[in-house]
C-alpha cells in the first residue's frame, strides 16, 4: 500500500488493542459450540515528543493480508511490503498518554469483509487532530479479524450467499433501486421493501454488531476513562455496513449523540423511528438510493454528501491496494482521503466537540453537500 497519507493534526497517534473473549455463542459455528470474541484497536492523541524510539504500528498483519487476498482476490505480498518497508503505519504502539488529557470519543465498525484497520488512515488521522477512535472487529465477518492472544479468524466465505436470500432476485431489485427515480420518502419504501423481502441477514447482523460495539465499547470504559471525555455524548462513524451500525446505534442507544455513515445501506428496522441526533451521510453514486432514510423522519439537522467520480471502496484503505478505477472510481485517492476526513472533523468538530455551530462543507468538484432541516419538530418525536 504506497502514497500512504500522513496525518496532519497537531498531534502523533497512538494506538492500543484488546479482545473482549466469550462473549456469546457464535452465529457462524456450524456445530453452535464456539464463543464469538471481540476485539478492538483504540487511536488515540499523544505528544509528539514523547513518541521517540517507539516502534510503530503494521498497516496489514500477515494475516489480514492473508485475508484480503481470499476476500478481495488481490495479490497483497507481505513479505514484499514488509522488506520495502511498506507496511508501516503512522502510529505508534503503547505510546504514553497525555497526563491529565480528555478527549472525545468516536466509537467506528468497519465494513463486512472489511478487517479492523480497514479505514486506518482515516482514523488516524481524527487522532491527530484530538479525537480517540474505538474501532471494533466482527469475527469470521472481517476479512480477518486478529485477537490478543495471537489467533485470529478469516472471513467464512460462505457469507456471499446467505446475504442475500434468493441471491439473484435480491440482486436484482437492489440494483433497480440504485436507479430508482422518486422521492426520498419513494426511495426509502423500495429499499425497505426489498429488505423485509430479501435482507433478512443484513438486519440481524447489524443486530448482532451493536451487541459487538456494546461489548467494546464497556471494557473500553472501564480501562480507559482516563482518557476520554464523554460530557458531550459519544461520535458514531463506520463504513459500509458498519455505517449501517453507525445509524443504528444513533437510533437506539441514547450514549451516542451524533453519527456518520460511510456508504453504507441503512439496513435495520425504523417503523415510527426518529432520527433525533445530528447525522451525516456519505455517499457515491452507486449507493446513492439506499441511504434516503437519513434525510427524512429527523427532529435534528441532516447532511448529504456525494462523492463525484467515487465507488464504493474508495472510503477505505483498499483504495491504496486496488488498482482498478472500475472498483475505485476516477477520483484521486489522495482527494478521497482528504474528503472523507474533513467531512468526519467538520461534522464531529461541530456536534461532538462543539467547537463550530454546523459544519463548514460546500460543494466542489469533488463533494455535492445538502444540509436538511428537521422535518419532525422534536416534541413529536
Amino acid at each position: 500500500m504506497s502514497n500512504k497519507p500522513e496525518p496532519t493534526g497537531p498531534y502523533a497517534v497512538g494506538t492500543r488493542t484488546f479482545t473482549v473473549y466469550n462473549t456469546r455463542k457464535e452465529a457462524f459455528d456450524p456445530k453452535g459450540e464456539a464463543m464469538r470474541h471481540v476485539p478492538a484497536r483504540i487511536y488515540y492523541p499523544v505528544d509528539k515528543g514523547a513518541v521517540e524510539g517507539l516502534a510503530k504500528a503494521h498497516t496489514l498483519s500477515r494475516s489480514e493480508a492473508k485475508g484480503i487476498r481470499k476476500a478481495f482476490k488481490i495479490p497483497l505480498d507481505y513479505d514484499k511490503m514488509e522488506s520495502a518497508g511498506e507496511n508501516i503505519s503512522e502510529c505508534y504502539v503503547d505510546a504514553p498518554f497525555i497526563e491529565g488529557a480528555k478527549f472525545p470519543l468516536i466509537v467506528f465498525n468497519h465494513g463486512l469483509f472489511s478487517y479492523i484497520e480497514g479505514n486506518s488512515f482515516l482514523l488516524i488521522e481524527l487522532a491527530s487532530q484530538g479525537y480517540v477512535v474505538l474501532s471494533v472487529g466482527h469475527p469470521r465477518e472481517g476479512a480477518s479479524t486478529d485477537f490478543d492472544d495471537g489467533t485470529y479468524e478469516l472471513a467464512d466465505t460462505s457469507i456471499t450467499y446467505k446475504m442475500y436470500k434468493p441471491f439473484l432476485p435480491a440482486v436484482i431489485a437492489l440494483m433497480k433501486i440504485t436507479k430508482k427515480k422518486g422521492t426520498f420518502e419513494e426511495q426509502a419504501e423500495a429499499f425497505y421493501r426489498c429488505q423485509d423481502k430479501y435482507c433478512e441477514f443484513h438486519v440481524r447482523r447489524v443486530e448482532e454488531w451493536i451487541k459487538d460495539t456494546g461489548f467494546a465499547l464497556d471494557h473500553f470504559r472501564k480501562e480507559y476513562a482516563s482518557i476520554v471525555d464523554l460530557s458531550k455524548g459519544i461520535g458514531a462513524s463506520g463504513h459500509s455496513l458498519g455505517g449501517a451500525v453507525a445509524y443504528a446505534l444513533c437510533q437506539t442507544d441514547s450514549v451516542y449523540s451524533c453519527g456518520l455513515n460511510i456508504d453504507g445501506g441503512l439496513f435495520g428496522r425504523y417503523d415510527g423511528m426518529v432520527m433525533d441526533r445530528p447525522f451525516m451521510q456519505l455517499s457515491c453514486k452507486d449507493n446513492e438510493n439506499v441511504v434516503t432514510r437519513a434525510y427524512i423522519r429527523h427532529s435534528a439537522p441532516a447532511y448529504k454528501v456525494l462523492f463525484r467520480d467515487m465507488k464504493h471502496v474508495s472510503f477505505s484503505d483498499m483504495k491504496y491496494a486496488i488498482k482498478s478505477a472500475a472498483m475505485t472510481g476516477k477520483l484521486d485517492n489522495a482527494l478521497a482521503h482528504e474528503y472523507t476526513c474533513k467531512c468526519h472533523l467538520e461534522f464531529f468538530d461541530a456536534y461532538l466537540k462543539k467547537t463550530k455551530n454546523k459544519p463548514e462543507l460546500k460543494s466542489d468538484d469533488v463533494i455535492t453537500v445538502s444540509e436538511f432541516a428537521p422535518d419532525i419538530v422534536p416534541s413529536e418525536s
